[in-house]
């Protein structure tokens, strides 16, 4: 399975969700779960690839669609290899077995955090343009990437939309490692992955385009989504 793009994707998921192929889907939302019959759900997307799939799913089922912004703390000399991930003001999340294996302390990528987190507010102050922040306690909420690899980004997300007490608390992805999904399974009440390819190397695989999404099309894709609303 491969997708055009973050679009098409998001309508594959949104289908999917809605009603599953087969059983071993194991992922079908219904009436326990979100969105059906949950009062007051909410789609969060992971900035910035997610933001697109995310929007599909929440026209999909007439949710509000809002953001979580998350950084992914990289290797020192390779920023692209994710080690680990930062929300908000909160510690980071790190990956301790590939700390240990590449020999690096904790103390050694402060400054990688530093600048991590810096970007973070940068990107929260844009893409929120005011708004507050929404509301997340009592509510069912959908959280949503373009893919899952390591899973780091999403851990950290997790873990914070956990403490700020969900009713219910499920994430989403066109696509994702089998190893990511066991691990992010004990964080979320349940995890919907669309496509779970037995060789995982890399999300941009099953895409046949992976483009880097702007600030602008973040901007864009939430102003429609609260002009719709």
């Amino acid at each position: 399975m491969r997708f055009t793009d973050r679009r098409h994707a998001g309508r594959a998921l949104a289908r999917w969700l809605r009603a599953p192929a087969d059983d071993d889907a194991a992922g079908a939302l219904d009436a326990a779960t979100w969105p059906y019959g949950a009062a007051d759900p909410l789609v969060l997307a992971l900035p910035r690839g997610g933001v697109p799939v995310a929007a599909e799913i929440a026209q999909e089922f007439r949710a509000p669609l809002d953001v979580l912004v998350a950084r992914k703390i990289g290797v020192p000399g390779s920023p692209e290899t994710g080690i680990g991930a930062i929300v908000d003001e909160e510690q980071p999340v790190f990956d301790h077995r590939a700390l240990e294996a590449l020999g690096l302390a904790e103390d050694r990528l402060a400054p990688s955090v530093a600048r991590e987190r810096t970007e973070l507010h940068r990107r929260e102050d844009l893409y929120r343009e005011g708004r507050p922040e929404p509301r997340i306690s009592g509510r069912a909420v959908l959280l949503v990437d373009d893919g899952l690899a390591t899973g780091l980004t999403a851990l950290a997300a997790l873990r914070h939309l956990r403490r700020r007490q969900p009713a219910h608390l499920v994430l989403a992805a066109p696509v994702g490692s089998r190893n990511a999904i066991a691990e992010l399974s004990e964080e979320a009440d349940r995890v919907l992955v669309l496509h779970r390819p037995d060789h995982f190397r890399a999300v941009g695989e099953w895409y046949d385009d992976f483009s880097q999404v702007g600030d602008e099309e973040v901007l864009a894709v939430l102003r429609a989504a609260s002009s719709a609303a």
